[in-house]
């Protein structure tokens, strides 16, 4: 079984930063893709930024120099390092990777999620 669990979301002011991480952990022959998502009350997930295995970001718009997407393959981590925060980042952040088992399939999965809360 795959877990992955996401922590570091929180309660910040606006303007301040927030650090969150992503561990993967079980049965994992390789990590593809990676992403962090969001999803606000009332509105549809939305991708915030992803990352290849070889390190290539992409940024949703909204985000885009104020958020840094990273990963460290040894610890099959992902992170989302987030500053100047504005009260319309405030949402539940959701990690997601492409995973390949040994068979060569492979399968998306997702964490939990944790609540990233902007006060204005």
């Amino acid at each position: 079984q795959v877990q992955l669990v996401e922590s570091g979301g929180g309660l910040v002011q606006a303007g301040g930063s927030l650090r969150l991480s992503c561990v993967v952990s079980g049965t994992i022959f390789s990590i593809n893709v990676m992403a962090w998502y969001r999803q606000a009350p009332g509105n549809k997930r939305e991708l915030v930024a992803i990352i290849t295995s070889g390190g290539s970001t992409n940024y949703a718009d909204s985000v885009k120099g104020r958020f840094t997407i990273s990963r460290d393959n040894a610890k099959n981590t992902l992170y989302l390092q987030m500053n100047s925060l504005k009260a319309e980042d405030t949402a539940v952040y959701y990690c997601n990777a492409g995973i390949f088992s040994s068979n060569g399939y492979r399968n998306d999965y997702w964490g939990q999620g944790t609540q990233v809360t902007v006060s204005s």
